[in-house]
């Protein structure tokens, strides 16, 4: 039989803690993110794909039912932020009326470490059908250059 160790827990407990928050780098957001989640674990909104190409990074971002007039897009440095806010689709129903209620609503700030450099004057951003698309064009230094081989 084997025999427990309170030691041993705390640092199962100590290395999951560590990974949590190595995972979510470090900490800019607000500490009550599973505000907008209620009943779920903490979970970043909206979910995003970032990529890039030669002359850009790309962002897209899964919002629906966003309200275009409250998003913001803002780029300071290489984080790129994103705030707004979902708002209840029946504003006239009261919340005691509701018999389920599962989609989340609410204000949401979303920050994103960039993987480089980027024009912050000519960012660029897109909303359509729940989709935020933001185009972020790389300055001149962090575009790559080709080197001509001199054979000898």
């Amino acid at each position: 039989m084997a025999e427990w160790s309170p030691w041993q827990t705390l640092e199962t407990l100590r290395r999951e803690l560590d990974r949590v928050f190595d995972e979510s780098g470090t900490r800019n957001e607000p500490s009550f993110r599973t505000a907008f989640l209620p009943g779920r674990a903490a979970r970043r909104y909206p979910l995003t794909n970032l990529y890039e190409d030669k002359d850009a990074v790309y962002l897209e971002a899964l919002a629906p039912g966003v309200d275009p007039a409250t998003l913001d897009v803002s780029v300071v440095g290489n984080t790129l932020s994103i705030t707004g806010e979902k708002r209840r689709v029946a504003e006239d129903v009261k919340p005691e009326a509701f018999h389920r209620s599962e989609r989340a609503t609410g204000k949401f700030v979303r920050h994103l470490q960039l993987p480089v450099e980027v024009d912050e004057n000519t960012v660029h951003a897109d909303y359509k059908d729940g989709l935020l698309m933001v185009t972020l064009p790389k300055v001149e230094k962090a575009k790559p250059k080709q080197i001509a081989v001199q054979v000898g």
